[in-house]
Order: C-alpha cells, then sequence, then structure tokens
C-alpha cells in the first residue's frame, strides 16, 4: 500500500474499531506528536493511551477521510469524526448527543509507519452547534 492507503487505512479502520493491538503495525516505537513547534516522543504505548482516553469520551467514534493530499512521506488528510459524547472531556460532563467533527490529520511515514502525528480537530464547532456550549 502506498502511504495515503496506509493512512486511509489506519483511521478508517483501525481507529474507527480501536484495534489498539493493531497500532504497533502502524506507529513507530519513535513516533513523536508535533503541537505547533513543540515535539512531544509518544511512541506505540501513548498513541495506545490517546485512543484510550478519546474512547471513554466517544465510545462509539468513526472516522471517514474526504480528501488527502502528499508531499514525499508527509500525509495530510481532511477527515469527519463521529462520535456519541458519553465520557467527561476537559469538565463537560456526558450530553449524549452525537457530534460530528471535521478536522485535518498531518502523518509522515518511515517503512509504512507513522514517525510524526499532528493535526487538529474542530471540536468548538460542534459543541457549538449541539449546544453545549454557549456564547459568552
Amino acid at each position: 500500500m502506498d502511504n495515503m492507503k496506509i493512512i486511509k487505512h489506519f483511521y478508517e479502520y483501525i481507529t474507527s474499531n480501536n484495534l489498539i493491538d493493531e497500532l504497533s503495525d502502524y506507529i513507530a516505537d519513535n513516533c513523536i506528536v508535533r503541537i505547533g513547534e513543540r515535539i512531544i516522543p509518544v511512541g506505540i504505548e501513548g498513541m495506545k493511551q490517546h485512543m484510550i482516553e478519546v474512547r471513554k469520551t466517544y465510545p462509539d467514534l468513526k472516522m471517514k477521510i474526504i480528501r488527502q493530499y502528499t508531499d514525499g512521506d508527509t500525509v495530510i488528510s481532511e477527515f469527519i469524526m463521529e462520535g456519541t459524547h458519553l465520557g467527561e472531556w476537559l469538565g463537560m460532563k456526558p450530553t449524549g448527543k452525537k457530534l460530528r467533527m471535521t478536522g485535518v490529520d498531518i502523518d509522515k511515514l518511515i517503512d509504512g509507519k507513522i514517525v510524526e502525528h499532528g493535526g487538529a480537530v474542530n471540536t468548538f464547532e460542534a459543541l457549538f452547534e449541539e449546544g453545549i456550549i454557549k456564547p459568552a
């Protein structure tokens, strides 16, 4: 599989089906997360923990890649993520509402595994549209 297909499969199948035991097939031991200029080493265990925490909030989380671009070893994916808000998150009590969020992931792959991950999810818009947060 080429890098775009690997990433699409990773998000739409592995992540959407919460296949944590298969992460080592897609995530490199030395994987980092990039947040702006900050670099956070996470490896496979850090990515597992991230998936576990996300599932506490959205147990039925599903992702769909709607567009992808590639530049060398880097794949940029625009996605739609849906899940029911059933766990507390950032002090917000569970609402039971199905949320639909858009976002972008930027993943760098070497030898078919993610070595660098970054991106953003438009959670604010989804929370506002569902009335979970209100204007001041």
